[in-house]
C-alpha cells in the first residue's frame, strides 16, 4: 500500500527473523489483552454498580476470546517457522518494551482496562495504511528503521507500520523465495511437527506445506486482527472500537464508573535491567506473583517442546498439548484474576499487583532430550505444586489450593508417559 515502507526479504534467514518478530508480537499482545481481562472487577462496589456489571463481564469474555485468537495466531506463526525449517520462537522482550529493535511505533506495556488500554489496542489492531495515534505514554521512540539492502546477509529489524503490513511483507517474501528456491526447497519442515486443530482445539489451525497454505494462514491472521477489506465488525479492530465507544458512553453517564482493579503490573525484582512498574513488598502477594510467572515460564517450555519435539509419539504430543492447555485454564487464568485483587504492599496503599508476565530471562526455552525434558517438566510441576501449597493469601486461598492440586495432577499425567531407564 502506498506510503508503507518496503520490507526486503532476500534470504530464508531474513524470513525467519521476521516470522520470529511476528511470534513476539502475537505473544506480547496476547499478554496485554489477558492482563486487561484479569484487571476487570467481578463484584459491584464503589465505582461499579450492579447494572454495570453485565457490560464488564461481557468485556472480560471478549478480551479472553480475542486473547485466545492471538494465541492461535501465535501457533500459526510457529507452524510457519517449522514449515520453512526453523525452530519455534516462544520468547519475547520483557515488559515494558519501548521500541528496542522494533519500529519506533511498536511498543508494549501492561495496562489495566480503561481508556488508555483500549486506545492502545485499537492502535495495535488498526488496518494497514490507516493513520492513528497510540495512547499517551506510547509515543514513538527513535528514527524509523532503514530498509535492508539486497546485498545484506545478516538479518535485522525493518520498519513496519502495522501488524498487517508485517504479515503481508512476509507473504511477499514467501512468494519471492518460492520463486527463487522452489516450493519443495522452501517448505522443508515436516507437517507432523506442526500443530493442527486437534492439538489445541482451534478449527483454523493446520500444518503448512506449500505457498497456498502459508498464504491462507497469513490471511487468516490479518483478517481476524484488522478485518477483511472494509469489514471490521467481527475483527479485533472493530471489537475494540466498539468496546472503547461503550466504555466512553458509560463513563459519560457515570463519571465515577471504574470497572478495573487498581493494578500496577508490580513485580518482586528487576530482570535483565528491566524494572517492574512497582515493586511488590507484600510477601504473600510476591509469592503468588512468582508462582504465576514460574508456571508461565514452564508453559512456554512445554509449548516449545510441542513444536520442536524429538521422539515423542503422537499420543505423547497430545498429552503435552492437553497439559499446556490445562495450565492455561487451571493455573494462569485463576492466578491472573487473583493477583488483580492482591495488595502490592503498604508503600502503595490501594494498589493491587496484577499478573506481570515476567520472564526470568530471554531464551529459546528448548529442552533438548525427550526423557530429560519430560522429567524436567514433571519435576518443576511438583516443585510449584508444593510452593503453591505453602502460600496463604489473605483472599483466594481456595484458588491457590486448586492451582496446587492441578499442578500436581499434571505432573502425574506427564510422569505416566516417561519411559523407565
Amino acid at each position: 500500500m502506498a506510503g508503507e515502507p518496503t520490507i526486503l526479504v532476500e534470504h530464508r534467514k531474513e524470513l525467519t527473523y521476521l516470522l520470529s518478530q511476528g511470534a513476539e508480537l502475537e505473544h506480547s499482545v496476547m499478554c496485554e489483552y489477558l492482563y486487561a481481562a484479569f484487571s476487570l472487577r467481578s463484584t459491584p462496589g464503589d465505582g461499579l454498580r450492579d447494572d454495570q456489571l453485565q457490560a464488564v463481564e461481557r468485556w472480560r469474555r471478549l478480551l479472553f476470546e480475542i486473547a485466545g485468537q492471538e494465541m492461535m495466531h501465535w501457533a500459526v506463526v510457529q507452524n510457519l517457522l517449522t514449515a520453512v525449517g526453523s525452530a519455534p520462537f516462544v520468547s519475547r522482550p520483557h515488559f515494558p518494551h519501548q521500541a528496542r529493535g522494533y519500529p519506533s511505533g511498536v511498543q508494549f506495556r501492561l495496562l489495566p482496562f480503561g481508556e488508555a488500554a483500549l486506545r492502545h489496542f485499537v492502535y495495535l489492531e488498526r488496518p494497514e495504511g490507516m493513520e492513528g495515534a497510540d495512547a499517551a505514554g506510547f509515543e514513538p521512540v527513535g528514527p524509523p528503521l532503514p530498509p535492508m539492502e539486497p546485498d545484506e546477509v545478516v538479518p535485522r529489524g525493518q520498519d513496519f507500520a502495522t501488524v498487517g503490513h508485517l504479515y503481508r511483507s512476509v507473504e511477499r517474501g514467501l512468494a519471492h523465495l518460492a520463486d527463487l528456491l522452489g516450493e519443495d526447497r522452501l517448505f522443508i519442515g515436516p507437517a507432523f511437527q506442526q500443530a493442527d486443530e486437534t492439538a489445541f482445539g482451534w478449527p483454523d489451525l493446520s500444518p503448512v506445506t506449500d505457498l497456498a497454505g502459508a498464504n491462507r494462514a497469513l490471511e487468516r491472521i490479518v483478517e481476524q486482527g484488522e478485518g477483511a477489506t472494509g469489514d471490521w465488525a467481527t475483527a479485533h479492530y472493530g471489537r475494540f472500537l466498539d468496546m472503547l465507544g461503550e466504555y466512553r458512553a458509560m463513563r459519560a453517564e457515570d463519571p465515577d464508573f471504574e470497572p478495573a482493579h487498581p493494578v500496577v503490573a508490580a513485580g518482586r525484582r528487576a530482570v535483565e535491567g528491566i524494572e517492574p512498574d512497582v515493586y511488590i513488598t507484600d510477601p504473600t502477594t510476591g509469592g503468588c506473583s512468582d508462582l504465576f510467572n514460574a508456571v508461565y515460564e514452564l508453559l512456554l517450555q512445554m509449548i516449545a517442546r510441542y513444536f520442536a519435539f524429538g521422539h515423542e509419539t503422537p499420543e505423547q504430543r497430545r498429552v503435552l498439548a492437553d497439559a499446556a492447555v490445562g495450565l492455561m485454564f487451571r493455573a494462569i487464568k485463576p492466578l491472573g484474576l487473583l493477583l488483580a485483587r492482591l495488595p502490592v504492599g503498604p508503600e502503595h496503599p490501594g494498589a493491587t499487583a496484577g499478573a506481570n508476565f515476567q520472564l526470568p530471562y530471554r531464551a529459546s526455552f528448548l529442552l533438548p532430550h525427550h526423557r530429560a525434558a519430560w522429567l524436567r517438566f514433571a519435576e518443576r510441576l511438583d516443585e510449584l505444586a508444593g510452593y503453591a501449597a505453602d502460600l496463604c493469601p489473605p483472599v483466594g486461598e481456595d484458588v491457590v489450593t486448586a492451582v496446587s492440586q492441578a499442578l500436581g495432577r499434571t505432573a502425574s499425567k506427564l510422569m505416566a508417559h516417561v519411559e523407565a531407564v
